[in-house]
């Protein structure tokens, strides 16, 4: 028998967009600024932020569930719900793996987007396939308008999110994700009829709506909390670790002769660097400059006393650079070798440590490290012969 009405309970509905709203928020936030993170802090945000997008969904999708209201008794199989909840989570770790672990390109982003957006429509169709008492049927217009559109708004969120990772960005992200999430599922229901079947054999035990219900919405807060809680204690503390932190794991090599504070600097002084403080552009003497650590599609530029946003990908920074006595030591850090103090190596890693001691060390990758040291030792050469 088909079950032509059915109605939603308003409140429940609003609960359900608070909860896509928090979990964009806390996801987005999770993940901002990896770049100054070390490879452990950075993996362990992905993880949580996977958990709180992924489960965001799932939340928003179940506490709007429990406000949908039919004439006739259902249930929740607990294994499939459960199924639901670890796609999601799943799917969006792996956009989030493609955004943090790839080389973040127009293509990766746009990829990210599409496949948290495939997330939501995966994890809504597995989390209906779980109801028990009544199957859902759904209408052709009504399954390609929402895969449209939570491909299309996920992608729009994921692009204003880590197009530049500024506040304003983030907020704008969160509101697409939640706009993508909440149309996606009700865009779903509107061409969806229940039709009622009898108890059938199932995976897992029945979960009861009222169950459901506490538990979503306690479980939801009580994680996302948590999360922002992590975030801000934990993974915050990493750039201020890394300045006094080694970051070989194993004990050093004893290190080779520090390499003797330059007179005058040989590299060219006339390179301006374009760089954004407080809103307003300012330029940087190449000479002035440290070392540039890349930040998503732009890079941080490191001196002796400041630390500047640069609008220049590390492709570009390395470009026009190369002839200014910098060396890209790692895919992430450029280093001025004219500033390096002394260069330190432990098996198949090195690191290169400034004069200005507050500044944290530079990685070598184990691919770079032979012409690194001939580079630095040339460097100091020419610094003596001056």
């Amino acid at each position: 028998m088909g079950v032509e009405y059915f109605s939603h309970n308003l409140a429940l509905v609003l609960m359900s967009v608070v909860v896509a709203l928090v979990a964009g928020f806390t996801g987005l936030s999770l993940t901002r600024s990896l770049a100054r993170k070390t490879a452990g802090q950075k993996k362990v945000a992905v993880a949580l932020a996977s958990v709180a997008l992924g489960g965001g969904i799932w939340s928003m999708h179940f506490v709007a569930m429990l406000g949908l209201q039919l004439p006739v008794l259902f249930y929740y199989d607990a294994a499939i719900t459960l199924l639901s909840a670890l796609t999601g989570i799943l799917i969006v770790g792996g956009a989030l793996i493609v955004l943090h672990f790839m080389e973040r390109t127009p293509t990766t982003i746009l990829s990210a987007g599409a496949m948290i957006g495939g997330g939501i429509l995966v994890m809504h169709y597995i989390g209906m396939a779980g109801l028990e008492l009544c199957r859902a049927v759904y209408s052709l217009p009504g399954v390609v308008l929402s895969s449209v559109v939570a491909i299309a708004l996920c992608m729009l969120a994921v692009w204003i999110a880590y197009n530049r990772r500024t506040n304003r960005n983030i907020f704008l992200g969160t509101v697409c994700f939640g706009v993508a999430v909440v149309s996606v599922h009700f865009l779903a229901m509107a061409g969806t009829q229940f039709v009622t079947q009898p108890q059938a054999d199932v995976f897992g035990p029945a979960i009861s709506n009222e169950f459901l219900a506490i538990g979503v919405i306690l479980t939801s807060f009580v994680i996302f909390g948590a999360f922002l809680w992590v975030s801000t204690t934990y993974l915050d503390a990493a750039p201020t670790q890394a300045r006094t932190t080694p970051e070989i794991t194993q004990p050093p090599s004893p290190p080779q002769e520090p390499i003797p504070q330059p007179a005058p600097n040989p590299t060219p002084s006339s390179l301006q660097i374009p760089c954004e403080r407080e809103g307003g552009k300012v330029f940087v003497a190449a000479s002035d400059v440290s070392f540039i650590r890349a930040d998503g599609h732009y890079t941080q530029l490191y001196t002796d006393r400041d630390r500047l946003f640069c609008v220049w990908p590390m492709t570009e920074a390395a470009k026009r650079l190369s002839d200014a006595g910098f060396l890209q030591t790692h895919r992430s850090y450029l280093i001025n070798l004219a500033k390096v103090a002394r260069f330190e190596r432990s098996k198949d890693k090195g690191r290169c440590t400034f004069h200005c001691d507050t500044l944290p060390p530079a990685p070598v990758s184990r691919s770079k490290i032979k012409l690194t040291q001939d580079l630095l030792a040339a460097t100091a050469n020419a610094l003596r012969a001056d």
